[in-house]
């Protein structure tokens, strides 16, 4: 029987990787299908062949109006949705990764209220005009760079960053800046219409997604992961602490500088146009550790297929529930995230407080 053990558990892994893979495939058709304009199932197939091919290998049957819109509008929002998920997800992987900490999600080092704060400050000061189209990225992205900066320069103790002092600077700088961000929102003087949207794009919106931003980020989302790729093995070892790591061989500090570069380039794009989404990365990899167990080789394509998933199903409901209206998509991954939050809460304090009571 232990001979055919690896073999199961690889087919149940596999079977887990496909079922998410054919889910996120069919949301995302759905996706395109929801809206006040109402499409065809095929419509949307025949013209994503066509337009991903470059050739006209299906004869339209449809208007004009009707690919512009499932094409221009509706595609590039669906995949920047499941690319969010996908990269916080991965984040979140990281961040119990670095803290040891069950816990932790993206934003857990101040890295999304950075970025938050940099984006609010572009949309309302209009600055850095010289990046055109991306110059919310480059205030987000700056903005989480500075947060980290912040972060680990207070963290560090004779030149080593410490998982512990980590997370008590990393919530500090989140207060800060957060802080930053609502001085900016009620000193600005902009109009009112730039801040709707900066408190719009605040709770998480993905209704500015074009193909243009969508690509970006999608490029350094498939780099991040790539990169993480080949040190899964690594944060296997960092889960068993610094001293165990170290014991192994493991450098630590490039382990650790390189996860946090990963987290605040995947985060700081993923925040600079979808704003803040929370949760994702508390809750999409807790779920897939209990489904494909803890290794990161496994961890790792699991959490990103789920994560994208739940993520376009959470833009979906966000446009579909209160239609014509939208609601903000952190309402929604907020409204999932928090309780599952309180239940971990609550088993932790089961587990360590049971006993003695």
């Amino acid at each position: 029987m232990k001979k055919y053990l690896p073999f199961k558990k690889r087919t149940h892994f596999l079977m887990f990787c496909f079922v998410m893979a054919a889910l996120g495939i069919a949301a995302m058709i759905l996706a395109m299908l929801l809206g006040s304009v109402g499409v065809k199932a095929d419509w949307v197939v025949k013209i994503l062949v066509n337009r991903f091919s470059g050739h006209e290998l299906f004869t339209p049957d449809w208007e004009a109006n009707k690919e512009s819109i499932i094409w221009t509008l509706r595609a590039p929002r669906v995949v920047m949705a499941y690319v969010t998920g996908s990269g916080l997800s991965l984040c979140g992987i990281l961040m119990q990764a670095l803290t040891k900490n069950s816990l932790a999600d993206p934003y857990v080092l101040g890295i999304s209220s950075g970025a938050s704060a940099g984006a609010v400050a572009v949309i309302c000061y209009g600055w850095f005009r010289f990046a055109g189209a991306y110059h919310t990225m480059f205030g987000a992205t700056l903005g989480a760079v500075i947060a980290i900066l912040i972060a680990m320069k207070v963290s560090s103790v004779n030149n080593k960053v410490t998982s512990a002092q980590l997370v008590l600077a990393g919530i500090a700088v989140q207060a800060m800046f957060s802080a930053i961000t609502n001085a900016i929102l009620y000193s600005s003087t902009t109009t009112s219409d730039k801040l709707r949207s900066a408190m719009h794009w605040m709770v998480g919106s993905l209704g500015s997604a074009a193909w243009n931003t969508t690509v970006y980020v999608l490029i350094v989302a498939v780099i991040c992961t790539g990169i993480i790729c080949f040190f899964h093995t690594e944060l296997d070892v960092l889960m068993l602490g610094d001293d165990t790591a170290s014991t192994l061989g493991i450098n630590l500090r490039l382990i650790k500088i390189g996860v946090i570069i990963v987290c605040t380039a995947l985060t700081g794009a993923i925040v600079s146009i979808g704003g803040v989404i929370g949760f994702v990365g508390l809750l999409v990899p807790h779920i897939t550790r209990s489904i494909v167990g803890s290794t990161h080789r496994r961890l790792i394509p699991g959490s990103i297929l789920m994560g994208g998933f739940f993520v376009v199903v959470c833009d979906m409901l966000a446009r579909t529930l209160v239609a014509p209206e939208e609601l903000p998509i952190g309402v929604i991954t907020s409204f999932f995230g928090a309780p599952f939050f309180l239940f971990l809460i609550r088993k932790s304090r089961s587990r360590f407080g049971g006993k003695n009571g």
